[in-house]
């Protein structure tokens, strides 16, 4: 699935995680493939699952999905 560099951002500082946006931003391009960019979420200790939904509270919640 793809998501934008942003709904990272924000998962991040929604997280209390603001001391990684500054990394995320650089690290990563404006559009995200969660399968293709794993590795890079990984480093900032995110896990694409989160992002959406999977552990609740993520952006597939907000998606509906």
């Amino acid at each position: 699935m793809q998501i934008s560099k942003q709904q990272v951002l924000e998962h991040l500082k929604g997280h209390g995680q603001d001391d990684k946006v500054a990394q995320a931003d650089q690290l990563l391009p404006d559009t995200i493939d969660t399968d293709q960019h794993a590795d890079k979420l990984g480093q900032l200790g995110i896990n694409p699952a989160d992002l959406l939904g999977g552990a609740g509270g993520g952006i597939g919640d907000k998606l509906g999905l």
